[in-house]
This record gives structure tokens, sequence and C-alpha cells, in this order.
């Protein structure tokens, strides 16, 4: 127990956490998910290029197999999953993810429609040409090597890196705290640049863009948005906007759309897939069919629109609705002196000058040592030729090779290395002609130890050596520019009206918040059956109207909503309907009151709202309309126990009618009621807290319904003109012992129909029912069941006309005819 007791660590669990996340986030950071600046390469790539070039499975090789690579690199570098090896091979190897490929890989290697690549056991690879210039002069002992995992072999902890991989090929990650998203760029632009900073290493940003446009991404496309290009350049995060090549074509039967091109990281099938549920869907009118054209020449999607169809509004849908428009945001962390960094683009270019200049001094040391060395031996050589006899015959005197050395350095005084050189120098080296190759060699020599001291001590020759090389590379590698760089954002404007077919369609809505527009075929065939309805809800109101139109709606909790038509499902006559949550944010205690239909919110017009409790407004229609309307907004401010129970449409001149459960009636002009804004709680309508209806006297009748079903029509004409706020006059005689409760009243003409709605709908006309004056009873003469309701009817709200200069406006007709004309 007592040498047990010795392991065992007593510490709190919060610091024990903490240590080990600690250590196991610096080990991701560090060395698995982001990018060194110097070669722009993770660990596992990294271990990759050095695994296979230790193989020699270089670009003038043949291909290996891709198990034996990722087995190379699991066994000595990387002991992790061969799944995530063989991944980040086929990365290094994909055109359309790397604008410079590392790795030259033979077979199955995915596709831009997402498709795995085959397993590697099936794969070839090899390294790429413009690996070479990764890792040039690794064996000059250019880079530091550090021990394995298993200290068996030795790893570089980076490569030499001719060129500024980082910005070239870009890289994502994502590591603990951290991470990176760097998109390709323009391997020319970048060695340009790179050219420049080294000769005016204090030049500015504008100066390295007139070099470095921006991304140039391997699958083209088209980059929008310099602000974002130079704020990524400047602090390392920056986003831009990337959408496709598309061009319009006409055809002699209808238009196309062909893209070119996709943007960075976009799956090609999954687009397509989009476009095609985008047509099935009927989301736009005017796509008749996608189809992706892609073959080996190159990537091409065909979609087809009818003749007459809005080819650059349909585009613009797309462009906002799918990945052929998305957006790239910089995030360009790399580690630096083993610490992550944000890095803008100077910076980038900096930490690769410096690398190389590093590379360029160790291997120059490197050769220098090696060309010291030659010199020396060639010394020894040269000077062993002038005494060639007295040499020869000490070697035949001596008892063996250590014997032959130990003499030749006591008589001649050469040293270990240049005795070496003499006794195990080859018979035939020793005639004149050889001499002469030796005293050449050594000449070259002693000239090429002069280039690498001026290099070494010659800063301007350092720089000179630098651009040279980058010069190679791009004399070799550069390529034109594949994606197009667009100053300003294209601001994309849907006129969504202009997506939809204007159509005559029949809307339904319910008290519930139930809504459908069903087509006129549909319904005309219906042969005037009832529309479908929920158990226990009630039928505001049908109407026909267009598909441009806009409803408009008001809730019994004094809030209102509108949705354009073709927003609203597509049904059946027969079927419920989608609630109305699907196009607007609405509550389960928000029942709908009245329902109205608008072709312009500036109509003149103005909305009227009574609530039980006998407050009464009036708000101007073209207050009403927001920039967002997503969700219900505040007409009325109510008491917590009161709703809205009635609203009607009314102009300046109008005059209304209130009615209360207990047959009172107030009718008063509109203008005593001053438009208030959508916040108001409204006045007092009339001294009566049970108020059930508003009407405008623009009708000629107003019906009035109780709760047993018993109905009176009266002339409006007849209704006194009381003021506010007042208790009101009686509309029907008072029968104590059976006193009235009204339940409806609304404004009617002699043709108009009312739908009573019982067991079965009832049509009934203005005229069936009975004309009286005000001091009789309802009439009892239509049999009425129970449960009951009145269907509403759906107003259409038309423009009110102004009078020119200063006079006083004149109201047009406020149509309300009837939703069953």
């Amino acid at each position: 127990m007592d040498k047990q007791s010795e392991h065992i660590i007593t510490a709190p669990l919060e610091e024990i956490m903490g240590d080990r996340f600690g250590r196991y986030s610096k080990y991701i950071i560090q060395d698995r998910a982001l990018p060194d600046a110097r070669d722009g390469l993770k660990p596992v790539q990294r271990r990759i290029l050095h695994s296979m070039n230790m193989l020699g499975i270089t670009h003038n090789k043949p291909y290996k197999k891709s198990a034996r690579i990722v087995g190379d690199v699991i066994g000595k570098y990387h002991p992790h999953g061969d799944i995530s090896v063989y991944d980040a091979m086929v990365r290094m190897s994909q055109t359309w993810k790397t604008r410079e490929t590392l790795i030259d890989m033979h077979g199955n290697n995915g596709s831009m429609d997402d498709d795995p690549p085959a397993a590697m056991r099936y794969t070839e690879a090899r390294l790429s040409p413009i690996s070479q210039y990764m890792l040039a002069d690794i064996d000059k002992d250019t880079v530091e090597f550090a021990p394995n995992f298993d200290d068996e072999e030795m790893e570089p902890t980076v490569l030499p890196a001719q060129y500024p991989n980082l910005l070239v090929n870009g890289i994502s990650g994502i590591a603990a705290g951290y991470a990176t998203n760097i998109p390709p760029h323009n391997l020319g632009e970048v060695l340009d640049a790179t050219i420049y900073r080294i000769q005016y290493p204090e030049c500015s940003l504008d100066e390295l863009m007139e070099f470095v446009q921006g991304p140039d991404f391997p699958t083209g496309g088209i980059v929008q948005g310099i602000e974002g290009i130079k704020e990524a350049f400047t602090s390392g995060k920056g986003r831009v906007v990337v959408r496709s090549k598309c061009e319009i074509v006409q055809t002699k039967t209808n238009q196309q759309i062909i893209v070119h091109e996709i943007p960075y990281d976009v799956i090609k099938s999954n687009l397509v897939k989009k476009i095609d549920e985008i047509r099935l869907n009927k989301s736009i009118e005017g796509i008749l069919d996608v189809r992706d054209e892609s073959d080996r020449n190159g990537l091409r999607i065909c979609i087809d629109l009818k003749k007459e169809a809005n080819s650059q509004l349909i585009l613009n849908y797309l462009y906002k609705n799918t990945d052929l428009q998305v957006y790239f945001n910089y995030n360009v962390v790399a580690i630096v002196n083993k610490r992550p960094m944000q890095m803008g683009l100077a910076a980038m270019l900096d930490a690769f000058i410096n690398h190389r200049k590093d590379v360029v001094t160790r291997r120059c040391r490197y050769d220098l040592d090696k060309t010291e060395k030659r010199c020396h031996i060639l010394e020894g050589l040269i000077r062993a030729m002038s005494v060639l006899d007295e040499v020869i015959a000490i070697i035949r005197s001596s008892n063996g090779k250590a014997d032959s050395k130990e003499k030749l350095i006591n008589r001649f005084e050469f040293s270990e290395a240049q005795a070496e050189a003499i006794v195990t120098l080859q018979l035939y080296r020793l005639s004149n002609t050889d001499v002469v190759q030796l005293k050449n060699e050594f000449s070259e020599l002693v000239n090429k130890m002069e280039e690498l001291n001026d290099i070494l001590n010659n800063p301007r020759i350092m720089k000179k050596v630098i651009i040279e090389e980058c010069k190679q590379v791009k004399k070799d590698f550069g390529s034109s520019r594949l994606t197009k760089i667009e100053d300003q954002i294209e601001e994309i404007v849907i006129d969504r009206t202009a997506m939809v077919n204007s159509e005559q369609v029949m809307l339904s809505v319910s008290k519930d918040g139930y809504v459908k527009r069903v087509s006129m075929r549909s319904y005309n065939s219906s042969n005037d059956a009832m529309t479908g309805l929920k158990t226990g809800d009630e039928l505001i109101g049908v109407k026909e109207v267009n598909t441009l139109d806009t409803l408009m709606f008001v809730t019994s909790k004094g809030t209102y909503g509108y949705c354009r038509i073709y927003e609203i499902d597509e049904a059946k006559w027969k079927d419920i309907g989608s609630h109305l949550n699907s196009c607007i944010s609405l509550t389960s205690e928000e029942k709908i009151v009245s329902a109205y239909i608008l072709k312009d919110f500036d109509t003149g017009a103005s909305l009227v709202t009574l609530s039980r409790m006998g407050m009464i407004k009036r708000t101007m229609i073209a207050d009403l309309e927001v920039s967002r309307n997503n969700k219900t907004m505040q007409l009325m401010g109510l008491k917590e126990e009161d709703q809205i129970v009635d609203s009607c449409i009314v102009s300046d001149d109008d005059e209304i009618i209130v009615l209360s459960s207990n047959c009172y009636s107030a009718r008063y002009p509109v203008e005593v009621i001053t438009p208030t804004s959508c916040r108001g709680k409204g006045i007092i309508a009339m001294k009566n807290d049970d108020c059930v209806a508003v009407v405008n006297t623009s009708a000629t009748h107003m019906v009035c319904v109780t709760q047993n079903g018993a109905m009176k029509r009266l002339k409006t004409s007849d209704i006194a003109l009381t003021g506010r706020p007042v208790r009101g006059d009686l509309i029907a005689k008072k029968v104590k012992s059976n006193p009235a409760v009204l339940r409806y009243g609304f404004g009617c003409e002699n043709n108009d129909e009312i739908m009573l709605m019982q067991d079965k709908s009832e049509k009934l006309h203005g005229r069936d029912i009975a004309l009286m004056s005000k001091e009789a009873t309802f009439s009892s003469a239509i049999k009425v069941h129970q449960p009951f309701y009145i269907q509403k009817q759906i107003h259409e709200v038309l423009k009110i006309e102004k009078k020119e200069n200063i006079q006083e406006e004149t109201s047009s007709e406020i149509n309300q005819t009837s939703l069953f004309d």
C-alpha cells in the first residue's frame, strides 16, 4: 500500500482537467490542425510529403500504391488513423480543392460531387512536379529535424518550401479555441508580391495588392468585394462574395442559364439538387429543367427556362437562395514561432521570406563546409602528386592501410582526411590528366567558396538568390488567374411580385388562422361544396383574389399581420389548408377577427377597430406597412381582459355605428376618431362594456343577429346621430321576459348574400331578412339551429383619390363587395 500511495496524486479535479486539456489544446494547435506559416502545411501533410520523398516516389518515378505510402507515414511519423492520413493525401491531389496540387494521384480520387475516393489499396500516387520545390535541399541541413513519436526516426519540423505555399494553396482547420480558413491565391501573383517585398521590406499593403488581387480559386468563379479582400489582407479577417460564372443563352425554343464555374468548396450535386427542388416546389416560376452536363472537358450546369421567363430575375433568385453565390470568410491563423497568430498579407510574406533566408543561409553553410572539406582533400592529393614516388614507396613498405596513413602523416604532415584520400586513391587517377582535373576542380571549388561566402556575408546577394529562386518557380509553374475579381459587391434585388404569375385564385380564411389558396379550376369543380374546415373552427370568409394581392388580418389580441397571396400554400378546396404560421409567426391565443384584401397600402383609407370593453381606434392603412412582416404586430393597446371584436374600413367622410350586446347603438362621424399610431389604446366608443360590432354607414341597410339566431334589418339612416361617448339608442324593443342579446351587426344591401353556417350552410340575401324599425323586436322567421355563426366578408380596400389643391379629401367607394359576387 505504501508503494502504491507514492504514485497517487492528490489534486482538485478542476486543476487536473485544466492541465490535461491545456496539454491537449497545445498539441492540437501546434501539431494537428493549424498550418505552419513558413511552409503552409499541417504536420500530417508535411509527414506525407517527407515520407514519399524518403521512399523516392518523386514526380519522375513510377507511381506507388497509396496504401504503402499511408502505412509508411503511420508507421514512422504519424501514429493516427489511416483514413485521416489518406484523406489528407487525397485532398492534396484534388485539383478542385488545391490551386497547386502537391500529390499526383493515379485512380479515383473523388469528385466535385463529393464522391468518395477509391480505397487506398486501389489508388496509386507520387509527388507532383511542384513538390520538388517544397522539398528542395532538405538533405542539406536546411531545416530542423526532430525525433519521431518513438525516437527511431527523424522528421523535419518544417519543409524548405521555395514558394509561399500558405497563400498559394490555402488551408482550413479547426483547433481548440482556434480555427483557420485561408483561400488559395495565384502562384505568379504571390511570387511577384514576394519579390517586391524582398526588394522593399517597408512597402505598404496597397503596393502589395497591386500584385495579389485577391483569392484565386481552383474552381474559378467571381469574387466580389475589394474592401473585404483588403480587410482580410490587413487583419487576417474579412468576407468576400464568391459567385458562379453564368451566362444566359437564348435558343429558338427557350432560354438557358449555363453555369460554367461554381464557388469554391461547393458540392456540385447538392447545388443541382437544390435548384431542382426550387423547380419542383415552384418557388419561382419559369424553370423547366436543370441538368448536370459536366464531363472531362469541364463543368457545365444547364438550367432550361420558359421562353417568356425573366431570366435575370431567376438567376438573381438562384444567386440568393442557392450556393450559386456564397460568402467566403477569411480567417488567417497560422503557427509562428510555435504560437498561433492572426496574419495579414504582409505578415504571411514576411514569415516566408524569413524562412527562405534561414534555409538559404543553412544551405550555403552546408555547401561551404562540404566544399572546404573537398578543397582540403584536393590540396593533399595535388601535393601527393608532386612526391608521388616517395608516397608509393612509403605505401609499399607499410603494413596495411593504417600503417600507410600514419607514415604519410608523419612524413609529409598530411591530415587524417588527406591521408585517407591518398591511400584509397585508385591507380588510374595517377595519370597527368587526372592531376590537371584535380587542379581545375580545386580552382572551381575555390570560386564556389567565394560565392557562398558572398551570399552569407552580403544581404543584397542573399536577396538576389532568393529572388532568382522565386522567379524559377514562377517560370516553371506560373499560370493565369482563374477567378475574376470585382471591386463592388453586386446587390441582389429580387422583385418578388415579378416572380409570381398573376392569376385569380380563391382564398379562404378561418378564425383559427387556417388559410389556403385554391386554383379557380379546383374551386369550379367543387360543385359549391363546403370548403374544408377544422372541427370547431369558423370560416371568416372566402373571396376571389389575385396572387399579387395582400391579405391583411386583425386578431382578437389587438395585433395585425399581412402576407402576399402567393406566399400562402396552395391546396384543394376540400383541404383544411395550412396555418398562417407558415408565413407569419402567430400565437394560439390570436384568433382572426377580420380579413381584408389590399392592392396597395397607400390607399388613403383607415382601419377602425373596436374592443369588447368599448374602446375604439382608427389607424391609417398606410401606417401598417413595415419592412419585416414575419410576425404579427401591435395594432391596438388592450387591457389584459379585453379583446378586439370587430373592425371596418372607412374613409375620412364616413360615419360608423357601434353596437353593443344589449342592443344599443351609437352613430358618429369617423373624423371624431383621430388616427393614432399602432401602439395607441384608442378612445371610448360608447358607454357600454360589451360591444359586439362596428358598421360603416356607407351600406344602405344594417343586419343585426342575436345569439339565438333572431334577425332584423334596419335602414342605416334610421340610426340617430349621437356623437361619442354615449350610452346610445336602442335598435330593438326591450322584452324583459326574454331580452335579446346581440351577436352580429354588419352592413348589407338587398342583393348581398349572407352565409348562415350551422349544421349545413344556408345562403340568404339581404332582402330575405325582414326590414323593421328600431322599435320592433327581432324576427324569428328564419329557422336557426345551434350552434351557428354568420360568415363574415373579406372586403377589398381600394384607393381613395384626393382632390387637387387644399380641398378636403373625398372618398371613392371603399369596395366592400360581397365575397360571393
